[in-house]
């Protein structure tokens, strides 16, 4: 199944035969550190930048009705956000690997490695990244 949305992404994890739980990372796109001119061109253009995550989060898909819950309560953090990213897991591993995962999860999408999780903007619609 072709994920398009969160919703979609929220039916394919309740489809499976095991338990979820859903990884979140929510990220504000900043200009890196000294840019240069054409780093500072692009990310003007709302391409570029760097990804700095604001707030982590797992959710098993029941904890969820829809996208309109998980912007709710991204909302209600008060925290800044651009996209948000997803992965799954199988929900069998404990609270303590949850938050090892949720770790490298963030390391990795500090260090620019996004082809591993599903990106959204802020209508809960999947972006692809270039």
């Amino acid at each position: 199944m072709a994920v398009s949305s969160f919703n979609d992404l929220l039916g394919e994890a309740r489809s499976q035969a095991r338990s979820q739980r859903l990884l979140l990372v929510f990220v504000k796109a900043e200009l890196p550190d000294f840019p240069d001119d054409e780093q500072r061109r692009r990310f003007e253009q709302g391409e570029g930048g760097v990804l700095v995550p604001t707030v982590c989060a797992d959710k098993t898909p029941d904890e969820l009705d829809d996208t309109n819950a998980l912007l709710k309560e991204a909302e209600h953090t008060g925290a800044e956000w651009d996209l948000f990213f997803v992965a799954g897991m199988d929900d069998v591993h404990g609270d303590d690997e949850v938050q090892n995962q949720l770790t490298k999860m963030t390391e990795s999408l500090q260090m620019g490695n996004v082809e591993s999780f599903i990106a959204f903007d802020r209508q809960g619609e999947a972006v692809s990244l270039t």
